[in-house]
């Protein structure tokens, strides 16, 4: 069953203690750099090309990861960002592109003030 527009789907992988999600991706360009940027998990990287802001989102989205959960507040950080929980190791559904829109204004910003290129990416989330 195929995700209705504006809704993220995942799989359950045990193999490697992590769900896949695919997310949307929102890129665009911001006083002379590319920006990369998730805005279910609030995580951006930048470049002088597209490339390089692909690379450093792959880098900040690694070291979000890494210290929420090294801090132990991976799931009250997931919880802030929106996203609930039905059973920590197999459901986490992140909010809809509406919620996000409402609630994140970075995101807001973005959407309002910039053109931008949406795509959809799948990203390993790893189980609380």
């Amino acid at each position: 069953m195929q995700p209705k527009q504006g809704q993220l789907s995942g799989m359950f992988r045990n193999d490697k203690n992590k769900i896949d999600v695919k997310l949307p991706l929102i890129e665009f360009e911001e006083d002379g750099c590319y920006v990369v940027y998730c805005p279910a998990l609030d995580v951006s990287g930048y470049g002088k090309t597209e490339p390089e802001a692909n690379q450093s989102f792959t880098v900040s989205l690694s070291a979000f990861f890494q210290y929420s959960i090294n801090k132990n507040t991976f799931v009250d950080e997931m919880h802030r960002l929106g996203w609930k929980f039905k059973n920590l190791n197999k459901k986490m559904t992140p909010p809809d592109m509406s919620t996000l829109l409402s609630e994140n204004e970075n995101f807001c910003r973005i959407f309002n003030n910039h053109s931008f290129r949406k795509y959809d990416k799948s990203i390993e989330i790893p189980i609380a």
